[in-house]
């Protein structure tokens, strides 16, 4: 996974946490929280947006996600990720990017 971009999300004076209403799953080393079609993870005393910089491909995987795959599917923007593993991966190309 690449390292995820500092990003503010502002004008965001929701804190997310236990209990704050979001969809919670792990990423990482943190949790991240789908909120309106972002993906948010608390840093500090604000949210950013969480994104990973550049392209990274998630070499070697061949499972297909989709409907009925097993995996937590979180709508981010304008895309679907699949929460695998601690990853985020997205379709792009052919491939599964590391989201």
């Amino acid at each position: 996974m690449t390292t995820a971009e500092h990003i503010t999300h502002e004008d965001h004076a929701h804190a997310h946490g236990d209990d704050c209403g979001h969809l919670a799953f792990p990423h990482g080393d943190h949790t991240d929280y789908a909120h309106d079609g972002h993906i948010h993870r608390m840093h500090e005393d604000h949210a950013d947006e969480c994104a990973n910089g550049g392209h990274a491909v998630h070499r070697n995987h061949d499972h297909q996600h989709g409907d009925d795959c097993g995996h937590l599917a979180v709508r981010h923007d304008d895309h679907t990720d699949y929460v695998h593993d601690g990853h985020r991966h997205a379709a792009h190309e052919g491939h599964w990017d590391d989201h």
